[in-house]
């Protein structure tokens, strides 16, 4: 109970997904989920050696650290009012990660967002390059037929009694249970 009152908060950190030339892709705040001591973290977050989780915002998500590409201290990266951010000295852009791109494995491109502010999103341009235009069949004529039109015109239809219903077929096996 005491150790509860007086323990430390967990420690806070950046989440930087990709870090460009000069633009860094920012999932926001998280914290590291570990139960070692803050000294060891603080420690292995200096020398870029974390591994562990990290409780993303207040979401409740955790995530491997493997994911990312930096986990900066909170005290170590300031954003700036113009949505720059200051970090080891210099002054970056900085494009903001959706959710759905926290746990992506692949590279991200920053496009323009709401109110002006970059946005990443996953960059496809290598699945583009591989899919082969030759292939794609032009936009054609539709054509809408009845659900037997494609069956043998020679074999006889079963009779539609015979078929078992899916709530019958679920029927059969509760009797079945029950005996």
């Amino acid at each position: 109970m005491l150790g509860r009152l007086f323990a430390k908060p967990p420690v806070g950190v950046w989440v930087i997904k990709q870090v460009d030339s000069d633009l860094l892709h920012l999932c926001g705040q998280g914290t590291l989920a570990s139960r070692q001591r803050r000294r060891g973290l603080k420690k292995a977050l200096a020398h870029r050696q974390y591994r562990g989780g990290v409780r993303m915002g207040h979401s409740g998500i955790v995530l491997n650290a493997r994911l990312f590409a930096a986990l900066v201290p909170l005290d170590d990266l300031e954003l700036l009012p113009d949505g720059g951010a200051r970090w080891q000295g210099r002054t970056w852009r900085v494009a903001e990660v959706p959710q759905r791109c926290w746990a992506f494995e692949g590279r991200l491109v920053a496009q323009p967002g709401l109110g002006g502010r970059l946005m990443s999103v996953e960059d496809v341009s290598a699945i583009a390059r591989r899919v082969n235009r030759s292939s794609l069949s032009p936009p054609g004529r539709v054509e809408f037929r009845p659900a037997n039109a494609l069956e043998d015109p020679l074999r006889p239809a079963r009779p539609r009694e015979d078929r078992p219903t899916p709530s019958s077929a679920r029927e059969s096996q509760r009797d079945d249970e029950l005996s």
